[in-house]
C-alpha cells in the first residue's frame, strides 16, 4: 500500500514551498549563581539584600552582535513562512524562498564573522572580566576564593570556545511514512513486526493528513486576520492624522497586498481578489491627491471599512473549500505521476 496516494494535501503542501529550520548557538556568557557558590548557606542569603540568579560573565555588549544576528534570522523567516504542525519548522512558500534564504546566507556571513572577532579577542576578554570580579568578590568577606573560582571554572577553555557557536539553516520537505523501519526476526515474528508496521505508518498518515488540515486551515485565517488588522490600523491611522492620509500608509497598503500574494500559498482567491479590487480601484492615487479631494478621500475610507468587513466575516467563515481547492492540486499531481 502507497499511502502517499492517500494524501493530496501533502502533495500540495511540498509543491507549493518548503520547511525552513534554523538554529542558532552562541555561548551565553551567563552563570547561575547560588548560596554555596558565595561561601553561604542558603538560610544566610536574604533575597532583599542578594540577588542570585543568572549573572553575567562578560559584559553585555561583548554578544551584542550574536543577538542581533539571532533575532533578524528568525525575523527574516517568521515574516515570509506560517509555522508548521506545531513548529517543528516554518514552511516558506516558494515565491519568497530565494528572499529568505539571500538573507539567511548573509546573516551566516555575518555571524561567521562575529564568531572570529569573538574568538580572537576571547582570551584577554576573559582575563578583563576575571580581573573585574575579583574587584567585586573583595566585598564578600570570607567567601570571595570560592565565588572566584566558580567563574573561572564557568569560563570555557580558549581552545573549545569555538565550539559554542553554531549556524545553521536546514531546508526539507516532509514525506508521508510508507512503512517504520525496524528490526525484524525469522518467522512469526518477522510477520508480526511487519504488520505493526503498516498499522503504525497508516496510524501515522491519518494525524498527518488531520494535522495538514490544521496547518492549512490556519494559515488562511492568519493573512486574513492580518488583513483585518491592516485595514483598522490604516482607519486609525487617517482619523488620527489631522492632514488625511500619508503617502507612508498608501505605500504600506500596497507592500501588504504584494506581500499577501507572495504567502497565499493555499490560494484564497476571495480574499486575494478582494484585495486586488481595492488595490485597482483605490491605490491609484497619490496622498496629495486624496487630501485635495474630499468625495476620493470618502471612497478610501468606505473601501478600508469594506476591506475590514470582508476579512473579518472570512476569518469567521468555514475554510473547507479553500483546503478541498487546495488539495486538488496534489490529486493532479499524483494522477500524473501515476
Amino acid at each position: 500500500m502507497n499511502t502517499n496516494s492517500s494524501i493530496p494535501l501533502l502533495e500540495a503542501v511540498c509543491k507549493r514551498g518548503v520547511l525552513v529550520s534554523t538554529s542558532i548557538r552562541y555561548w551565553r556568557g551567563c552563570k547561575r549563581l547560588n548560596a554555596e557558590d558565595l561561601g553561604l548557606h542558603p538560610n544566610q542569603v536574604s533575597d532583599r539584600l542578594i540577588q542570585l540568579g543568572h549573572k553575567r560573565l562578560i559584559p553585555r555588549d561583548a554578544l551584542s552582535d550574536f543577538a542581533l544576528i539571532e533575532s533578524r534570522a528568525h525575523a527574516s523567516v517568521e515574516g515570509s513562512s506560517f509555522p508548521f504542525l506545531g513548529g517543528i519548522a516554518r514552511f516558506v512558500p516558494n515565491p519568497r524562498l530565494a528572499e529568505v534564504n539571500a538573507m539567511l546566507d548573509k546573516l551566516r556571513e555575518e555571524f561567521e564573522e562575529a564568531k572570529d572577532r569573538f574568538v580572537d579577542n576571547y582570551a584577554p576578554m576573559r582575563d578583563r572580566a576575571m580581573a573585574e570580579w575579583r574587584e567585586a568578590a573583595r566585598h564578600l568577606n570570607g567567601s570571595a576564593e570560592h565565588l572566584i573560582a566558580t567563574i573561572e571554572q564557568s569560563f570555557p577553555p580558549s581552545g573549545d570556545i569555538a565550539k559554542r557557536f553554531g549556524y545553521d539553516v536546514q531546508m526539507f520537505q516532509i514525506t508521508a511514512p510508507e512503512g517504520i523501519r525496524l528490526e525484524v526476526a525469522e518467522g512469526i515474528a518477522e510477520f508480526e513486526v511487519a504488520d505493526d508496521r503498516r498499522r503504525i505508518a497508516e496510524e501515522a498518515t491519518r494525524r498527518l493528513q488531520t494535522d495538514l488540515n490544521g496547518f492549512i486551515r490556519e494559515s488562511i485565517s492568519s493573512l486574513r486576520q492580518e488583513t483585518a488588522r491592516l485595514a483598522s490600523d490604516v482607519l486609525a491611522t487617517i482619523d488620527e492624522s489631522k492632514n488625511g492620509v500619508h503617502q507612508r500608509t498608501l505605500n504600506r497598503l500596497a507592500t501588504f497586498i504584494e506581500s499577501f500574494r507572495s504567502l497565499n500559498f493555499a490560494e484564497d482567491q476571495q480574499l486575494e481578489g478582494t484585495l486586488e479590487r481595492f488595490r485597482r480601484e483605490l491605490l491609484n492615487r497619490s496622498a496629495e491627491e486624496y487630501r485635495n479631494n474630499p468625495g476620493a478621500m470618502a471612497s478610501l475610507t468606505d473601501g478600508l471599512n469594506r476591506l475590514r468587513e470582508n476579512a473579518v466575516e472570512l476569518v469567521r467563515s468555514d475554510t473547507r473549500d479553500v483546503i478541498a481547492r487546495f488539495g486538488q492540486m496534489g490529486s493532479r499531481r499524483l494522477a500524473a505521476v501515476g
